[in-house]
């Protein structure tokens, strides 16, 4: 796993941040938290403990501390777990102790990060565990929300998966859209290659196939790097690898669910992308519950 900032700067991670609270504090005349100013003074402090409801894999934690050192400095916010823990239903999570109003004021933003970040990672690990002693890489897509995709492909490794392309721009990717649009697939490599050589940039290349016949196809282009099994079933699979006989990476996506994981990776393909990774994710049941002092 490696490190959020990594995937994403401090600067974006506060714009972001800054986003989420103008959506829920408003602006202008409307700007605040109306129920909270109405109920404790300026100089109330309180404790806030962020704490599991459900049992998981906690992801987001180590984006906390920024957090409140950009909307209150003096906030003090003490960790119970690490990002990756397992947890189970009624683990502290962490500590904020720090004024009742700002403690209040990010109460849903940060729960919305942490719940929807833990949730990822915690599907991660269910289907990583479902694939374990294959020898697979689980993979995610660019199925995520418009704006999280740093912070859910991260949720992504947090839980034991690992990426694809992170967009459009750090690998190439020729599918049926391309493939059918130029004639061949062999043609679209072509004009690929072309266009990265005019362009002087490096990228893989990887195509969609969707028959065994493609395959053939592919294996006689060199610049291909990897074949994208398309809706294959797992037997379909495990004829394509050993046709490809380890000359050209592969993998299998299109229609795989828990059921048929395990299936799909003893076919022996190199990876696996699963877009469920990202879209279809149940938020871990976390809250903050924040206590006066």
């Amino acid at each position: 796993m490696k490190p959020i900032w990594e995937f994403i700067s401090e600067a974006d991670w506060l714009r972001h941040v800054d986003a989420a609270l103008q959506e829920d504090l408003g602006q202008g005349e409307e700007y605040g938290d109306h129920s909270s100013l109405a109920c404790f003074s300026p100089d109330a402090q309180g404790l806030g403990t962020l704490r599991a409801k459900a049992s998981g894999v906690v992801a987001g934690l180590s984006l906390i501390p920024s957090l409140w050192r950009h909307i209150d400095p003096r906030v003090q916010w003490v960790p119970s777990v690490e990002d990756g823990a397992r947890v189970d239903a009624g683990t502290v999570l962490g500590t904020a102790r720090g004024s009742v109003l700002t403690l209040l004021k990010a109460e849903r933003t940060l729960l919305n990060y942490i719940q929807r970040l833990s949730g990822i990672a915690t599907q991660t690990q269910a289907y990583v565990s479902l694939v374990e002693g294959t020898g697979v890489v689980l993979l995610d897509t660019r199925k995520t929300t418009p704006g999280w995709r740093a912070l859910e492909k991260w949720a992504v490794q947090v839980g034991g998966g690992s990426n694809h392309r992170m967009g459009l721009y750090d690998y190439v990717m020729l599918k049926d859209n391309h493939i059918d649009a130029v004639g061949s697939l062999t043609e679209a490599v072509k004009r690929t290659e072309l266009y990265l050589q005019t362009k002087r940039l490096k990228r893989g290349i990887e195509v969609e196939v969707r028959t065994l016949t493609e395959v053939d196809e592919a294996l006689q282009v060199p610049a291909i790097t990897r074949i994208m099994l398309d809706n294959f079933s797992p037997e379909a699979c495990r004829q394509a690898v050993e046709t490809v006989a380890g000359r050209l990476e592969t993998e299998a996506s299109g229609g795989i669910t828990a059921e048929s994981l395990r299936a799909y990776a003893e076919s022996g393909v190199t990876f696996i992308s699963i877009g469920a990774l990202t879209h279809s994710v149940k938020s871990m049941d976390i809250h903050f519950k924040v206590q006066p002092l």
